[in-house]
């Protein structure tokens, strides 16, 4: 029997009334439906099985909300290999894989198996501190160094595989994924890059300078970072979910992190069909 492992963002407005066509849809075709307790009880499912999601049982699992949701879910799921599919709650929905109108072909699709599976790299950094142990971080999307708040513009050192390569006075430095690359990185002046492209871009934000340009270097290399101003007030960041506060002393090392995201495609999508519809259309500011 499949099983499907519903991750929904309780805070979207239409979660409540997609949540309950979904499992309705799944269960009628004989497909069991797993939901994080806690939620079950918030949205009233009695008859359904509930759990503290055992990933181990998992067949496919669902994220219903935007991108943030889903690169959360793709984050704590990727160590079990468990391919997860995004439909699509918030406004731009990059990531996500199905919008509301596609729901029930999307459902039948990933019953049938009629899917390709994308694998995604994702980051690792770690940060070295003198007296204390940091804990390490992952990222889908990216990883962010910048100022905190008011703080002044800030100095980073930048090293590949312990070869220095540049100073960045700037307001701080973006390291993105393939995937990550449409986002805070393209805001930010980086290049579109294909997700299959086995890479990491790194993006300069705001930084002062005349020559200023992103670099892309291999998935299988080493960036290390460090903070070259005694007074600065800087944070790390991952896909901008959770920040650490760093000391100018931590040295920041970013490298491929050793489980892949893995995502649901459907046959007739391509990323490029993605990019041209979302993103030169200008979604983002119409919905």
């Amino acid at each position: 029997m499949l099983t499907v492992g519903l991750f929904p963002n309780l805070k979207k407005a239409q979660v409540d009334a997609v949540l309950h066509k979904i499992v309705s849809y799944l269960t009628e075709r004989g497909v069991q439906a797993i939901i994080p307790c806690e939620t079950a009880e918030i949205m009233q499912f009695s008859n359904m099985v509930c759990s503290t999601v055992p990933l181990d049982k998992i067949d496919v699992a669902l994220s219903l909300g935007g991108d943030g949701t889903f690169m959360n879910i793709a984050r704590n799921i990727a160590a079990k290999k468990i391919p997860v599919c995004g439909v699509n709650l918030g406004k731009l929905g990059f990531l996500t894989e199905v919008e509301l109108s596609e729901i029930e072909d999307a459902l039948d699709s990933l019953i049938a198996g009629k899917y390709n599976i994308e694998e995604r790299l994702m980051l690792e950094t770690t940060v070295e501190r003198l007296d204390d142990s940091i804990p390490s971080t992952l990222a889908l999307n990216d990883m962010v160094i910048t100022k905190n708040g008011y703080s002044r513009m800030i100095r980073l050192n930048l090293f590949v595989n312990n070869v220095y390569t540049a100073t960045y006075p700037a307001d701080g430095l973006i390291i993105a994924t393939p995937t990550g690359a449409t986002a805070y990185s393209l805001s930010a002046g980086g290049p579109f890059v294909a997700p299959s492209a086995k890479v990491m871009v790194v993006t300069s934000i705001c930084s002062h300078t005349l020559h200023s340009r992103s670099l892309v270097v291999s998935e299988e290399d080493i960036i290390t970072i460090t903070i070259d101003d005694t007074s600065a007030d800087v944070v790390l960041s991952a896909d901008g979910q959770a920040a650490v506060n760093l000391t100018p002393k931590d040295k920041i090392m970013i490298r491929k992190a050793p489980d892949s995201a893995r995502f649901i495609r459907f046959y007739g999508k391509s990323y490029f069909d993605i990019l041209r519809n979302k993103l030169y259309r200008g979604d983002f500011y119409n919905q």
